[in-house]
C-alpha cells in the first residue's frame, strides 16, 4: 500500500475524539545516544511539568541498565505540543534515574543543570546549528545515484532546484512540526554535501539548549520515519572528499551581549586553549574523522581561532569582531554530541567550576 494510502487511513483514526483523555508520549535519551519513547493516557489535560507523573521502563532493552535490576525511572523535565497527535496530546521529556535515587549514567542533563543554576547571573546562552545526513532504507545515501556518486561538493549548499537538493518535504515537515512544538528552531539550510542538512536551534538559555535540541533531533527521526528516510548524526558519513557533520554551538553570556564585550569573549577563548584536550573528549565520537583540518575544520590535535575563520576551532563572527561584542562560535563538536555534555563542559570552562560538578568525570562515569 502507498505511503499516501496509509497517511489517508491514519488521518481517519487521528481525527476521533479522545473522550477528554490525552496522550503523553515520554521521550528519553538511551545508552547509545539515541531518543527512545513510549506513550501513555492521562485523563486530564497537562499544564504544568509538577502534573506529570513518574514514569519507568525496561533499561535492560536501552543499555541503561541490567537485566538483573532493570527499571530505570522517567522523570518529566519539560513538555512540548505533540505535533503528530495534535490536540492536547504532548511530548514528554524525561531524565533517566536509578531506583536508588541517582541519575542514569547517561543521564548527562543533571550535572549541566547544576552548573547552569550555580552561574545563573551570567545568563549564558546557546544556539547549536545541527547538520546531518539522509539515508534510504537500504542504508545508501538519499538520492543519490545507485552505485555511484553525484558531482563534486559545489552546487549543494544552500542550493536550490533537482540534482541539488534532496528530500526537501521531509525537512519542510521537520522545520513544521518544531515550530508547532514551540521548538526555538531559528533555521534551516542545505549542507556541503548532497542529502546533508542542518537546522539551528536557539538562542537558548542555560539547559533549554540541551532539551530543545534532544526534541528537535526526536521530532527529526519521528518526521522522517514517515517517509521511509534514516537519519545519521555520524561526524563523517562517508569517506573521502565529502565534507563531514558537526554541531557548531554558539555561545555568549550576558557580559559578551553588551558593548565591550569582546574583552570577555577573547578572556573565553583563552580559557578554551588550555582545556582543548577536555573538551575534544566530550565533543562527540568518531570526531576525529572529521576534524582533520580539512572540509572548513580544524585539526583535532591544535587549538586555533580567529575572525571569520572556518578553519579555527573557536571562530569569532565578523560582524561581532566589528562591533564589538557579541558570541563567539566553537566549530569542534561533532554533529551527534550530547548537548548537556557540550554545553555543561563550556560553562564550567568559561564561567568556572563548583563543587560536584565535572562534565568531564561526569563523561567517563558513562563510559566505565
Amino acid at each position: 500500500m502507498a505511503n499516501i494510502e496509509k497517511t489517508a487511513i491514519l488521518q481517519k483514526y487521528l481525527d476521533l475524539d479522545q473522550r477528554g483523555a490525552i496522550i503523553a508520549e515520554y521521550v528519553w535519551i538511551d545508552g547509545t545516544g539515541n531518543v527512545r519513547s513510549k506513550g501513555r493516557t492521562l485523563r486530564k489535560a497537562i499544564r504544568t511539568v509538577d502534573e506529570l507523573p513518574e514514569w519507568n521502563f525496561d533499561g535492560s532493552s536501552t543499555n541503561q541498565a541490567p537485566g538483573h535490576d532493570s527499571d530505570v525511572y522517567l522523570k518529566p523535565v519539560a513538555f512540548y505540543p505533540d505535533p503528530f497527535r495534535k490536540g492536547d496530546n504532548i511530548l514528554v521529556l524525561a531524565e533517566c534515574w536509578n531506583n536508588d535515587g541517582t541519575p542514569n549514567k547517561f543521564n548527562h542533563r543533571h550535572e549541566a543543570h547544576k552548573l547552569f543554576e550555580a552561574h545563573k547571573d551570567a545568563d549564558i546562552w546557546f544556539g547549536l546549528e545541527q547538520e546531518y545526513t539522509l539515508f534510504d532504507e537500504f542504508d545508501n545515501v538519499y538520492g543519490w545515484p545507485k552505485g555511484g556518486f553525484p558531482a563534486p561538493q559545489g552546487p549543494y549548499y544552500c542550493g536550490v532546484g533537482a540534482g541539488k537538493v534532496y528530500a526537501r518535504d521531509v525537512i519542510e515537515a521537520h522545520y513544521r512540526a518544531c515550530l508547532y512544538s514551540g521548538i526555538t528552531i531559528s533555521g534551516i539550510n542545505a549542507e556541503v554535501m548532497p542529502s546533508q542538512w542542518e537546522f539551528q536551534v536557539g538562542p537558548c538559555p542555560g539547559v533549554n539548549m540541551g532539551d530543545e535540541l534532544w526534541m528537535a533531533r526526536y521530532l527529526l527521526s519521528r518526521v522522517a520515519e514517515e517517509f521511509g528516510v534514516k537519519i545519521s548524526l555520524h561526524p563523517k558519513p562517508l569517506k573521502g572528499d565529502w565534507n563531514g557533520a558537526g554541531c557548531h554551538t554558539n555561545v555568549s553570556t550576558k557580559d559578551m551581549r553588551k558593548p565591550g564585550g569582546m574583552k570577555y569573549i577573547e578572556d573565553a577563548i583563552e580559557k578554551l586553549s588550555k582545556r582543548h584536550a577536555e573538551h575534544i573528549k566530550l565533543y562527540g565520537a568518531d570526531n576525529e574523522q572529521r576534524l582533520t583540518g580539512r572540509h572548513e575544520t580544524a585539526s583535532m590535535s591544535n587549538f586555533s581561532s580567529g575572525v571569520a575563520n572556518r578553519g579555527a576551532s573557536i571562530r569569532i563572527p565578523r560582524s561581532v569582531a566589528k562591533e564589538g561584542y557579541g558570541y563567539f562560535e566553537d566549530r569542534r563538536p561533532a554533529s551527534n554530541i550530547d548537548p548537556y555534555l557540550v554545553t555543561g563542559i563550556m560553562c564550567e570552562t568559561v564561567l568556572g567550576a563548583i563543587d560536584n560538578a565535572d562534565m568531564t568525570k561526569e563523561y567517563e562515569r558513562e563510559s566505565s
